[in-house]
């Protein structure tokens, strides 16, 4: 009994009618009578019973149609399957970022070798405002999200490292420690920061912008993280200072701010995350393309890809 007399059978035992489903098969009439004819040969029974107003088919049929289909189905996801895995991974990934500077100097060149080595992808970029890109990544709206590090949430895997880079402060152009040329940890206590809670999670909130100092004063706040057009506006201002990273300044710039360096800050680095029990092809190449490109020079990954 070969594959394609079971796959008229089946057909058959669907439209109970030989004119549809020759044209369902793209098959002739008598090649479907021949291959019934066959199989009910092989059987040693009739499968239909045939009449000039109908086709119904017999206990003995359906017997078999019972039997037959779901190992037929199997067959056939089963080439799919192996198909899609020749052809790679398709569709489009939806990837959101906190800011140009927290995807790194190679984001975008990373993105672009990823859509040439797998054609079927489209990457999409999209601005993800702190206080609500989790959310968005939980709901499906994003696929991945590039994130501060530490980030250590319920149901999120953190992937590879995109950025590494010295913490900065933003000042006012003019300001004390612009003029001084640097900046530390314990300055902070003297000019208030954004207020990031509720905006990033704790444990980045306590890397990014700790509530004290080393000695131990308590570094004041102001205002509400916002998107970085918001943020340098009020460091140009005077309102605020802000840690950030060094990579900032090759993406955002402003005619009343500098950057100084934060000499005894903690690196500014971020990483690829995604939701871990959402199946994606896509999303889960693009993590291991960027985990290759990215090796070896980064540290290992906070949590394994679920593959």
């Amino acid at each position: 009994m070969e594959l394609r007399e079971i796959e008229v059978f089946l057909a058959l035992s669907e439209e109970l009618h030989f004119g549809r489903t020759a044209e369902r098969l793209h098959l002739s009439q008598s090649r479907v009578s021949q291959s019934i004819q066959a199989m009910e040969s092989q059987v040693g029974g009739a499968l239909f019973e045939r009449s000039s107003r109908r086709v119904r088919i017999t206990a003995l049929g359906a017997q078999l149609r019972d039997g037959l289909r779901p190992g037929v189905e199997q067959i056939r996801r089963a080439v799919t399957e192996a198909r899609d895995a020749a052809r790679g991974p398709s569709g489009e990934l939806r990837i959101g970022l906190l800011s140009l500077g927290a995807g790194g100097p190679e984001f975008d060149a990373l993105v672009e070798g990823f859509e040439q080595r797998f054609p079927a992808c489209r990457v999409e970029v999209l601005e993800a405002f702190p206080g609500k890109a989790l959310e968005r990544l939980r709901t499906g709206e994003l696929d991945a999200l590039v994130h501060w590090l530490p980030l250590r949430q319920p149901g999120i895997s953190v992937g590879p490292v995109l950025l590494d880079a010295e913490p900065v402060l933003a000042v006012r152009r003019g300001h004390p420690l612009a003029e001084r040329g640097w900046a530390s940890v314990e300055d902070l206590a003297d000019h208030a920061v954004l207020d990031a809670e509720g905006v990033l999670p704790p444990e980045t909130i306590e890397e990014l912008t700790p509530r004290f100092t080393p000695s131990g004063r308590p570094i004041p706040r102001h205002g509400r993280e916002g998107r970085m057009a918001e943020v340098l506006s009020l460091v140009a201002r005077g309102q605020v200072v802000h840690p950030t990273a060094a990579s900032v300044g090759d993406h955002y710039g402003h005619p009343g701010v500098v950057l100084v360096p934060l000499r005894d800050g903690s690196r500014r680095r971020s990483a690829l995350a995604w939701v871990t029990d959402r199946p994606n092809p896509a999303l889960h190449a693009f993590v291991a393309f960027v985990a290759a490109a990215r090796q070896p020079s980064d540290a290992p990954a906070t949590s394994a890809p679920p593959w």
